[in-house]
C-alpha cells in the first residue's frame, strides 16, 4: 500500500481520536499501524498543512455523499479507494451498492485486514489498473449494473493520472447515462 495513502489515514486516526472528533473512522489506525505516524513525522509542518485538508476534505465529501444517497443515488463507485472506510463509519442504507476499485495489492490489503468487519451497505472490491483506458472502460461498463444514479469518487486520485488519462476518464464518465456525479478533489 502506498505511504500517501497510509499518511492520509493515519490523519483520519489521528481525527477520530481526538474527543470533538468531526468523525470518527474506527478502522484507520487497524489499516496504518505504526506506519502512519512515522510518515506524518518526516513531513514535519508540511504534515500539519495536509492534516488539515485531509481532514477538510473528509468532512465535505462525507457530507456531500451522504446527501446525494437521499438525492436517489445508488450506487458509489470509488476509483482509486486507497484506505477509505467509508462502506464501514458512514450511515449507509443496506441496499446502497459501493464498488471500490484499486490495484490488486490495495484491494488485496483491505479485503484481508477487514474481513473481520462487515460493512453497512453492498460492498465489493474490483482490482484494476486505473490508468489502462481499456480496463476502466471495462469496469465502468460492468459494475454495478442495476444501479441507474451512481456517484463516482476519485478522492486523492487524479494527481497520479496523465492529463490524457484524466480527460479519458471524464469522457468514459460522460458517456454513461448512468453517472450522476463525479466528485473529485484535486489541488497542486
Amino acid at each position: 500500500v502506498s505511504d500517501t495513502a497510509i499518511w492520509v489515514a493515519h490523519y483520519r486516526a489521528v481525527e477520530t481520536a481526538r474527543a470533538d472528533a468531526m468523525f470518527r473512522d474506527p478502522f484507520a489506525r487497524l489499516l496504518t499501524g505504526e506506519r502512519g505516524g512515522e510518515i506524518a513525522r518526516k513531513f514535519g509542518r508540511l504534515g500539519r498543512y495536509t492534516e488539515w485538508i485531509v481532514l477538510t476534505r473528509t468532512v465535505i465529501i462525507d457530507d456531500f455523499i451522504t446527501e446525494a444517497i437521499r438525492g436517489g443515488v445508488d450506487a458509489v463507485i470509488n476509483l482509486g479507494a486507497g484506505l477509505d472506510t467509508r462502506p464501514y463509519r458512514l450511515d449507509l442504507p443496506p441496499s446502497l451498492q459501493w464498488l471500490e476499485a484499486d490495484q490488486p495489492h490495495v484491494v488485496e490489503f483491505m479485503s484481508e485486514s477487514l474481513k473481520d468487519h462487515a460493512p453497512r451497505c453492498r460492498l465489493q472490491r474490483v482490482a484494476v489498473d486505473l490508468s489502462d483506458p481499456m480496463a476502466r472502460r471495462k469496469l465502468l461498463a460492468s459494475a454495478v449494473p442495476e444501479a441507474r444514479k451512481i456517484l463516482v469518487l476519485t478522492e486523492g486520485v487524479v494527481p497520479y493520472l496523465t492529463e490524457e488519462q484524466v480527460a479519458g476518464l471524464a469522457a468514459d464518465l460522460a458517456s454513461l447515462p448512468r453517472f450522476a456525479f463525479w466528485l473529485v478533489e484535486y489541488f497542486s
